[in-house]
């Protein structure tokens, strides 16, 4: 069977493989089209087994949603301009949606999960690490899942997403908030969350930094001024001891009960966060490369 140029455009279109090898893949099966997309399917997961070990700690954060169920991703790739390809992105909002529609509960079952083309996530994974020759990983997903208003956030540049659980409320309350985390980055969300280990550190050390004036105090004055510091630190580290970003005079805690609302909780995603990144010396790898 002739080879024409329009099947191997509509075969690198359906791929996203190189002309050539549309071509070559083309020939072998023959001229059948999905056989050869199949080889090429099977192709580029034997070069995404061989990108496996490179670092990924770029990438992006999708998000899809509908109505109070709402995910997360993270995606990863090796380089910021591959994060910022259109084709990548694209595969992460794929990815998004995919999970959001399966219902799946982590990452090892998302790869499993129907595109709307009929391949799998893991499929798809292995066809952009083709198309765009970097090491592509699918590392976290989280997901709100109940009755509740959902507040969901991707920063512009797509490293940050947020999603806020919250009772009652509104749907823009719980946007906002879901900025005010991504912003701010609380640890916690109320007082009740903060671990004791961590007050009775704070304690300590608010004690070990008064003067020696001060602890002569009497016992109940001394609580007080110890309390007031505490609290003061709770309220930096928790989401509703915050200043609401959106209205500075409230806090946030002001801000949700106004509006008759209750944090349940939030869950937050930055691209790359506890990977080691390998910063590359260009320069130096240039100069060395010069004196051989």
């Amino acid at each position: 069977m002739e080879i024409t140029a329009s099947l191997v455009k509509e075969l690198r279109e359906r791929t996203g493989a190189g002309m050539m090898e549309c071509k070559k893949a083309l020939s072998e099966a023959g001229g059948n089209i999905d056989a050869a997309a199949e080889a090429l399917r099977k192709s580029g997961a034997a070069k995404a087994d061989k990108k496996a070990d490179r670092v990924t700690a770029e990438g992006r954060i999708g998000v899809a949603q509908d109505g109070g169920k709402a995910v997360l991703v993270e995606v990863n790739s090796e380089t910021d301009f591959v994060a910022n390809d259109v084709n990548f992105k694209n595969f992460v909002d794929a990815v998004a949606q995919a999970a959001l529609a399966s219902g799946a509960a982590d990452v090892e079952a998302l790869k499993s999960a129907k595109l709307p083309g009929g391949e799998t996530v893991e499929e798809s994974r292995a066809t952009a690490i083709q198309k765009l020759g970097e090491n592509i990983q699918i590392r976290r997903l989280v997901k709100v899942d109940g009755n509740n208003t959902v507040g969901a956030y991707v920063h512009t540049n797509g490293k940050i997403g947020v999603l806020v659980d919250l009772a009652g409320g509104n749907a823009e309350l719980a946007n906002g908030l879901a900025m005010h985390v991504a912003a701010m980055n609380p640890p916690h969300n109320k007082a009740a969350d903060v671990p004791a280990e961590f007050v009775a550190k704070e304690k300590e050390i608010e004690l070990a930094k008064m003067s020696e004036k001060d602890k002569a105090k009497p016992a109940e004055i001394l609580e007080k001024i110890i309390s007031g510091k505490i609290n003061k630190i709770i309220s930096e580290v928790t989401l509703y001891g915050q200043s609401y970003v959106l209205d500075s005079d409230k806090t946030v805690e002001q801000a949700v009960k106004a509006a008759g609302g209750d944090v349940v909780g939030f869950q937050r995603l930055v691209v790359g966060e506890g990977i080691e990144k390998v910063v590359e010396d260009y320069a130096a790898e240039v100069a060395k490369a010069m004196q051989v």
